[in-house]
């Protein structure tokens, strides 16, 4: 394959800004190709290992994070509070499935969003989009709506300060499994939730202490006191990536490997056969996402696949289905039976927020946590029906007491929205209302994993 990091530049491209001057972008570029790589081969190999289990079904993926990362939101407090709702969540997941969860963050590097359209109307003034922190500014006017390309280094940089963060909190202590109590934030420690994962927390002490007494502790099993975690994100603005892409020269594979993040994937507005964003994807060996929207034909899908999994590797390639909760069954079994079919082997994950995305009386953006739950009901219902594996959770969050999604264990309402809707662009969950969601997964997994034995003992 002739494939080059740059092969993208010569296909029809979407969803990116135009720059007003070239230079300026040109000298960003070459300094973000002399900046020491984000992620390593060797680590994006372990996710890919990993997800192929995930496609084998033993395991399930747990992908979540901001929906847009900004520059001003940005602090040591809010990456640890969004790593220890993704703690928490992975815990209720294991005790629900029996099984593995790999924890892949929408971090350290999603500062970038499509839109459905190029222009924004503020009463009789037009400005372009805000596109995120790495495009333009969310100010509303116009000087802040230009496209910097020197942002591309500020987000760099601040990638880098998450990744350096994330890695401490996942093996420095904050993953020991004997800190399980304190992962719960504050704000929904009197909520059911917070008593039904204490339960759990309860259970696992009770474990540990039991292996204490065979001389099993923290201090001498990394699997106790360490966890792993990936990043990942809309592979949107592709100089940035192919800046950051790079040669192995190290294990055995010698292939290219974007470096930005663990994971990247397609959005649904670039996801074209014949478009940069695919080209770029075909050729990197990362394991990577495509979002598949209500308007993908099948036909069309198996086209993707066979483009960026022509090797049919397991772990290589997520497909991450947001039809909405009133389309999911309809829209995503025709997909399921095709790929089924096709003998194809992919992580199948559901993001129950994209499709599920209102505007409420009082005028904000949100989501009905209820629809987010008949979504997740319904990829499940799917899979039961056609005989495949729901392997995954794409979702937004935050681990701060937001009020922007409606609905939830906190009941936030309509009119309660603006009491702290925070979001730079769409509406997350909050940690209550994330991990209730965990709960409703679990349980889903636990009825496919009680089924299943009581069939095979029926055998």
């Amino acid at each position: 394959m002739n494939w080059q990091p740059d092969s993208w530049r010569t296909f029809p491209i979407l969803q990116v800004p135009e720059y007003p001057d070239q230079g300026v972008l040109n000298n960003v570029e070459q300094k973000l190709a002399e900046k020491p790589p984000l992620v390593f081969a060797g680590e994006v190999q372990n996710l890919r290992s990993q997800l192929g289990h995930v496609a084998n079904g033993q395991g399930f993926l747990l992908q979540g994070g901001d929906c847009a990362e900004s520059f001003a939101e940005f602090s040591a407090d809010m990456i640890r509070d969004n790593f220890r709702v993704f703690l928490q969540m992975a815990v209720v997941l294991t005790f629900g499935a029996s099984m593995p969860v790999v924890k892949i963050g929408r971090m350290a590097g999603q500062f970038a969003k499509p839109r459905s359209s190029d222009i924004e109307k503020v009463g009789d003034i037009e400005l372009p989009s805000y596109r995120g922190d790495m495009i333009n500014g969310i100010d509303f006017e116009a000087k802040d709506r230009i496209p910097d390309p020197k942002r591309l280094l500020r987000v760099y940089e601040q990638s880098a300060s998450t990744l350096n963060l994330l890695r401490a909190f996942a093996q420095g202590g904050m993953a020991d499994l004997t800190a399980v109590h304190d992962w719960t934030a504050d704000f929904i420690s009197d909520r059911e939730e917070a008593r039904r994962y204490a339960e759990i927390a309860e259970r696992i002490d009770e474990c540990l202490s039991f292996m204490r007494a065979c001389g099993v502790t923290s201090q001498t099993t990394r699997a106790l006191a360490e966890t792993d975690f990936f990043t990942s994100h809309e592979s949107l603005l592709l100089n940035y990536e192919e800046a950051l892409t790079r040669q192995d020269t190290i294990t055995d594979e010698k292939g290219w490997f974007a470096t930005s993040a663990h994971m990247v994937w397609i959005g649904d507005r670039t996801r074209q056969l014949d478009g940069a964003h695919v080209e770029y994807m075909k050729g990197i060996s990362n394991p990577i996402g495509l979002k598949c929207g209500p308007s993908l034909d099948p036909d069309d899908l198996l086209r993707l696949i066979d483009k960026l999994n022509p090797e049919n590797t397991a772990g290589r390639l997520t497909l991450i289905a947001r039809m909405g909760a009133a389309f999911v069954r309809e829209k995503l079994t025709p997909l399921l039976k095709a790929v089924e079919r096709q003998g194809s082997s992919v992580v199948w994950c559901c993001d129950p927020m994209h499709g599920n995305t209102v505007k409420a009386s009082s005028g904000y953006k949100t989501r009905r946590v209820d629809d987010i739950f008949r979504e997740v009901q319904g990829f499940f219902d799917a899979h039961d029906e056609v005989g495949t594996y729901p392997g995954g959770l794409h979702f937004e969050m935050t681990g701060k007491n937001v009020t922007e999604c409606v609905g939830g264990i906190i009941e936030v309402t309509e009119e309660k929205l603006g009491d702290r809707y925070h979001t730079h662009c769409d509406p997350r969950l909050n940690a209550g209302q994330a991990l209730e969601l965990a709960f409703l997964i679990a349980d889903l997994l636990k009825r496919r994993r009680d089924q299943s034995s009581r069939f095979q003992r029926a055998g």
